[in-house]
């Protein structure tokens, strides 16, 4: 019996807050348990039902992971040798590998949702990182949120915990609305409050909304 891993992630874009990479693994009878229960791409879903799906699909699955990347880790990726592509790619290897690991016997057909525009190249990237992936089928697609049942899990358990943790933010910081670059609230937070948190941990500093701000002003006082 086949089982299938779908992988993906939340919170690629956001200025504010960490990258979620989730993975949820399936057989055949719980993929249409949860086509039955509606899971679907999480982006098309309000955070209150997604709540509630997410219980129905970590009670309905093989196994699941959900791991955040900080935006540390994402500003060392994009500001260094690497990049966000490669930086995901590792991430859902990590993913991949450790629940591969719980499951050596079974056939495991890995579903990802593709970050890149050349699907080839990253995939060949994401493989360099999967241990034994000479055992596992992996497909990287873009959409595949929306077309596969394993990776719609998988984009609801990670905007949960990335919705999550944006709440935890928001306890200790204050209203940063969504942390994308595009919120308003979320611009007034970054020009009213962002010097004040800057070494908090929480931005993005390799950004371009963080670079437009706050690179001017350093370079305004040396000058």
């Amino acid at each position: 019996m086949m089982l299938t891993l779908g992988i993906d992630d939340a919170g690629r874009g956001p200025l504010i807050g960490p990258m979620i990479i989730s993975g949820v693994l399936l057989s055949r009878d719980q993929e249409g348990k949860l086509k039955t229960n509606k899971i679907r791409d999480s982006k098309v879903v309000e955070h209150g039902e997604r709540i509630k799906l997410e219980k129905i699909i970590k009670e309905n699955c093989e196994s699941y992971e959900v791991i955040a990347i900080s935006p540390e880790e994402i500003d060392e990726a994009v500001l260094g040798k690497t990049n966000l592509n490669t930086l995901e790619a590792k991430k859902m290897a990590e993913v991949i590998n450790k629940i591969s690991s719980r499951f050596r016997d079974k056939k495991i057909k890995v579903v990802v949702d593709c970050p890149s525009v050349n699907i080839t190249s990253w995939r060949n990237k994401l493989l360099s990182f999967v241990e034994n992936y000479e055992n596992l089928e992996v497909i990287c697609e873009h959409k595949a949120d929306a077309n596969h049942v394993s990776v719609s899990a998988a984009s609801i358990l990670a905007k949960c915990k990335r919705e999550e943790e944006v709440a935890k933010i928001k306890k200790q910081y204050g209203d940063i609305g969504s942390g994308y670059p595009s919120d308003p609230t979320t611009k007034e937070f970054l020009k009213k409050r962002g010097a004040e948190f800057k070494d908090s941990g929480i931005f993005r500093k390799s950004w371009a909304t963080w670079k437009a701000i706050f690179n001017q002003n350093e370079q305004k006082t040396l000058f």
